[in-house]
This record gives C-alpha cells, structure tokens and sequence, in this order.
C-alpha cells in the first residue's frame, strides 16, 4: 500500500524485496548467509550473552508449552538416540555420570539413597512373608555396613 507520497511504506518495501530475494536464491545461499551471521554474532558476543538469550528462550517455550510437548520431545529425542547408539556408548555415559556424582557426593549420600530405596522396595513387599531379607531391611543394613 502506498503512501500519501505515492512512495512505498518501508513494509511493502521490505515485503517485496523478501519475495524477490526468495525467488533469486536457493536453500545454500540462507544456508551460507546465516552461517555467517553466526560466525560475525559469535565473534561479537560472549558466554553471557548465550545464557541469556538461552535463559529467555527456554522461560518462553516453558510459558507456551504443556508437560505433555516435553513428553514428546523428551521420547523423540530418546529415541533417536538410542537409535544411533550402541551399548558402549551407554556404558560410556554411564560411567561418565556415576564418575561425576561420586566426586560431588559424599558417603551420606550414598548411604541416604540407598535406605530410601530399601524403604520404598520394602513397601512393595511388605505382604511378602517367603523367609527372605526385605529389600527395605537390606538396604538399612548396607547403609549401617558402609558406615563402619
């Protein structure tokens, strides 16, 4: 739509040119052009940059999603990775994490879960009178062990 200058509103202008640019270029071009925009930003911005507009970009998506939209991309994702990695890949990781929470957890911890486990294990149990241990009563007694 023009305006009382028969000049074009910079919308129209900016319209038109996005439908001209579309039309001369292909998936390769925006490819490379955003390629370099994110190299130019990068060389600009630094980490706290990056957790800022992360930070705001993970609060917007919270306020516009369900924990069902997380559901479903929390499976898709686990998912796709399992189908694209084997079973070392999950030792790997695996020993990796249990590495990271044994050097930022002490033996209290260690011993607090494992009671709290006997206990929830020995709930489901305790109609069970087959003459075993308890899970509940051997994980207090493991607890008490690694104590000594």
């Amino acid at each position: 739509m023009a305006n009382n200058n028969e000049k074009m509103s910079r919308e129209e202008a900016g319209r038109k040119g996005g439908e001209t640019t579309a039309k001369n270029h292909d998936k390769e071009f925006y490819q490379e052009i955003g390629q370099k925009g994110g190299e130019a930003t990068s060389e600009n911005h630094d980490k706290e940059f990056y957790q800022e507009i992360g930070q705001k970009g993970g609060e917007a998506t919270s306020e516009n999603h369900d924990k069902e939209f997380y559901q479903e991309i929390g499976q898709k994702g686990g998912e796709a990775t399992s189908e694209n990695h084997d079973k070392e890949f999950y030792q790997e990781i695996g020993k990796k994490g249990g590495e990271a929470t044994s050097e930022s957890h002490g033996k209290e911890f260690y011993q607090e879960i494992g009671e709290k486990g006997g206990e929830a294990r020995g709930n489901q149990r305790e109609d069970s009178d087959d003459g075993k241990m308890s899970r509940e009563e051997a994980g207090r007694k493991g607890g008490e062990k690694s104590r000594r």
